[in-house]
């Protein structure tokens, strides 16, 4: 038995929580797998997979199981790029993740690492906070960027690298025709904004969380008339249709060049929320994480960062 790409197929069952998905990703038959797996129990004297007619999860003996997969495959990883890498030339890959609202400033940050180490390979994912939080506390995710004010939710230490303090607007069709870009215009308040007509986040999503934070300080009840899990279909809905969103920041920024829109800074509450790339405290980072943490900390990527998140000059630009 492969112990290593047993606790490989374990992990890919955890994930896709279907046997036949699981061997599809992991290039072999579904009863290959499911093969490994037994050989897997037989090996801890154990059971692992709970059996039924589909996918029923794992025992709290599998969990142990897994828990250990995660970690094994991290060391070998590690390890793999430890022997690949040479001195300034770190090689292998890198999965980062990121709340949907800050997938902007992750690509950005992916693409401009990859430029600069044609040898990492980032995998660049969107994630719901308790995904994100998950993939850092189980290691299958290197670093992720997110809400810092959650880390104390998890008992795993996290490591914070703050990046920006997101400020939000409301994104609207402009009332004037034309223009290269997008408008920052006046301030907006939320109890105003309540009563427009708006595409929302979902309530499972903490950026949904924060916006009726928001909008409950200002005494303002909202029903949303359309909601998303994703933040693509926030911006489009704006473009096509006649309602308006809440965004931070960062995905402003991702819509600037379309001119046809404009956004209004939302205040009375002002809310700032801190977004921060995290790994876990404890874990050894591999090459290409360690490349990763060099780059962020780097003045030219903090000018970059604030150019295109955060308040975005708004204050400046308003009219």
């Amino acid at each position: 038995m492969n112990l290593l790409a047993s606790m490989r197929y374990l992990v890919a069952l955890s994930e896709h929580r279907h046997f036949g998905r699981a061997a599809q990703a992991c290039y072999i038959t579904q009863p290959a797998l499911s093969n490994a797996l037994r050989a897997l129990e037989s090996e801890f004297g154990v059971v692992i997979v709970k059996r039924g007619r589909t996918y029923a999860g794992l025992t709290h003996e599998g969990e142990a199981v897994l828990a250990a997969a995660h970690r094994m495959l991290h060391e070998n990883e590690v390890l793999q790029q430890l022997l690949k890498s040479e001195e300034a030339h770190p090689r292998g890959g890198l999965r980062m993740a990121a709340v949907p609202t800050a997938i902007p400033m992750l690509a950005r940050f992916a693409a401009r690492l990859q430029a600069r180490h044609p040898g990492i390979a980032p995998t660049v994912l969107s994630m719901s906070s308790l995904e994100l939080e998950t993939g850092l506390e189980n290691l299958s995710l290197d670093i992720a960027l997110g809400y810092t004010e959650r880390m104390h939710l998890r008992e795993v230490k996290l490591t914070a690298w703050p990046q920006s303090i997101e400020h939000y607007f409301l994104l609207r069709r402009g009332k004037e025709a034309g223009g290269a870009a997008l408008r920052i215009g006046a301030s907006i308040g939320w109890a105003e904004a309540a009563r427009l007509p708006l595409c929302l986040l979902t309530p499972e999503m903490h950026n949904r969380a924060i916006v009726d934070q928001a909008f409950a300080a200002a005494g303002a009840k909202v029903a949303p008339a359309i909601e998303t899990n994703s933040v693509l279909t926030l911006a489009l809905s704006v473009m096509a249709g006649e309602v308006c969103a809440v965004l931070p920041g960062a995905m402003v920024d991702a819509v600037r060049g379309h001119g046809a829109l404009e956004a209004l800074p939302l205040v009375a509450p002002e809310v700032r929320t801190p977004i921060g790339f995290m790994t876990q405290t404890a874990v050894r980072p591999s090459r290409a994480l360690e490349a990763a943490l060099a780059m962020l900390q780097e003045p030219a990527w903090r000018a970059e960062v604030a150019a295109h998140s955060g308040s975005l000059g708004a204050s400046s630009q308003a009219s």
